[in-house]
């Protein structure tokens, strides 16, 4: 049970009336000069009870007795400030020891099936930055949500039918007869990254000139294999992964998109109009209707988008998350309305929309690789900064907020650098426990300074800030509260020594450390990092 749980269940415990112990509200005051904790549960009772709120706070103050807690006090106009034992900090650096990885972990999410859809780039190029920040963002959300109890799924899209993919196939046929030596023309919307030419030269030197008369599909087909083939390498790279890659044209396939259709028809919101079928969003959250098939005949990609999260619902899941770029801002109403005219509960569906990434270098936006001219790569991101920059960066700002990506920065080896920053505090202190046994440490004597105490006050947040993290779905709190630790460990170890012909102050201060290290390195588990143990 994490700290903020165990201080709501005190008091409920001392509370004259029952409440629901989800509206116990226990913050972490900006001056510890208020404590370690608060709670302004006396302010939400004053009606109820018919009592001021200073009243009502030194009652619950009287009434809590507990050995977790040093000393309660009431602050005006009826705060309750909690101060946290110190012996019940110290002895959380041997649950940490003994716990190891699997400290932090809870049964918060009570097993929730939860689908998580994120990247799902059309497979017709290489991804770029901005899948980059949405991978980092849904891996990093999967695992900290997977941490606190949660049954995660981590699901890919492939948009493998519609206009997009015929293109697909026209533009490497295209291709393929100009490697041919034969007159090629590319279409106006087409393809023209230099991966398809590259998709050309692996089918002219495995086939030679002998797949001329292949129709579209067979193209299509080949770049659809070898393009998702190398995002998943890129990603593989990115230690980004999937549990569930479900296909556009098997939805098609199985029946599920004609089914969705007359679904939708039955409801009695469609209506034709110019040609052309409508579904009558406006009824319920969109701004305007929409189309499902075209005066040609054509689906709209909505169609297929509601079998398809008609499909996520079917399989099970209790609250399914998609991560998408800011440019579906207007997705979201058309969705959640045709899923409820299919009979499903759109609140259970909560779409994060992935805002825009500068790449910044000597202080000047870069748009363009020097090397392609063309859009930045991933690989290429990964090639400048490395992998835990990469991530680190991305999952440290929340997905909602435009992000400015110093490159500069992430590679510079100095304290300006966040990630250089943290890793450096966990190889001093791998440097120092090399070759070491932590013992436990049955009573703690000798720690007593004060950037010990808030270090022991960080290490027990630690839980709270997972479980917020996964409930708020904000991955970024593990980032700052990772920076956080290494900042306040590296402010300890400036000011006190670790080892010393002491053995028992040694013996207590390794046991101290390495409950660091543990927490630092759990927390770079649910970011994707893995942290260097020398530098």
């Amino acid at each position: 049970m994490s700290i903020k749980n165990k201080l709501q269940y005190i008091i409920k415990k001392s509370l004259p009336i029952d409440v629901d112990i989800s509206k116990i509200v226990i913050e972490i005051p900006k001056d510890k000069k208020n404590g370690d904790y608060s709670s302004n549960i006396a302010f939400l009772l004053t009606k109820e009870l018919k009592s001021n709120p200073m009243v009502i706070a030194n009652d619950i103050k009287n009434i809590i007795n507990d050995k977790m807690i040093d000393r309660v006090e009431v602050a005006n106009p009826g705060f309750i400030n909690f101060y946290i034992n110190k012996d019940y900090l110290l002895d959380n650096i041997n649950i940490i020891n003994t716990e190891g990885k699997n400290y932090g972990r809870s049964n918060y999410g009570n097993l929730e099936k939860i689908n998580i859809e994120y990247v799902s780039a059309n497979p017709t190029g290489t991804l770029h930055i901005g899948h980059g920040r949405g991978a980092v963002y849904g891996d990093c959300l999967s695992r900290i949500m997977s941490f606190v109890g949660y049954d995660v799924t981590r699901e890919y899209y492939i948009n493998d039918a519609g206009n997009q993919m015929y293109n697909l196939g026209v533009s490497i046929k295209e291709r393929y007869k100009e490697r041919c030596g034969m007159a090629f023309e590319i279409p106006e919307n087409g393809y023209h990254g230099s991966e398809i030419i590259s998709l050309a030269e692996v089918l002219y030197n495995e086939y030679g000139m002998s797949k001329l008369n292949e129709d579209i599909d067979f193209f299509k087909q080949v770049g659809l294999d070898i393009l998702l083939g190398d995002i998943k390498k890129d990603l593989d790279r990115f230690r980004v992964n999937f549990d569930v890659f479900t296909s556009e044209q098997s939805l098609y396939d199985s029946g599920l998109v004609d089914i969705t259709l007359n679904k939708l028809k039955d409801s009695g919101k469609c209506y034709i109009n110019d040609g052309a079928l409508w579904l009558k969003t406006t009824d319920l959250y969109d701004e305007k209707d929409r189309v499902l098939i075209k005066s040609d005949g054509n689906y709209t990609y909505l169609l297929p988008d509601i079998a398809y999260h008609s499909d996520k619902f079917n399989r099970g899941f209790d609250r399914i998350i998609d991560v998408l770029g800011s440019d579906h801002h207007g997705y979201i109403h058309r969705l959640k309305s045709s899923l409820e005219f299919v009979g499903y509960d759109s609140s259970k569906i909560d779409i994060k929309l992935l805002q825009m990434v500068r790449l910044l270098r000597n202080g000047e936006e870069v748009k363009l690789s020097k090397r392609t001219g063309k859009t930045i790569t991933l690989n290429e991101l990964i090639e400048d900064v490395g992998v835990n920059a990469a991530r680190y960066f991305f999952a440290s700002k929340g997905l909602d907020t435009q992000m400015d990506f110093d490159l500069d920065l992430a590679v510079k080896k100095s304290n300006e650098n966040p990630i250089y920053y943290i890793e450096y505090a966990n190889a001093r202190i791998s440097s120092i426990l090399r070759g070491k046994t932590i013992e436990r440490v049955e009573k703690f004597s000798t720690i007593e300074s004060d950037s010990a105490y808030t270090i022991l006050n960080k290490l027990l947040e630690f839980e709270d800030v997972i479980i917020s993290a996964a409930s708020k779905r904000m991955p970024h709190l593990v980032a700052n509260y990772m920076l956080e630790l290494a900042s306040l460990f590296h402010s300890y170890y400036s000011v006190e020594k670790i080892i010393t012909d002491n053995e028992i102050y040694t013996k207590e201060r390794m046991a101290l450390i390495s409950a660091v290290k543990i927490v630092l390195n759990n927390a770079a588990y649910m970011l994707g990092l893995i942290l260097r143990e020398e530098m």
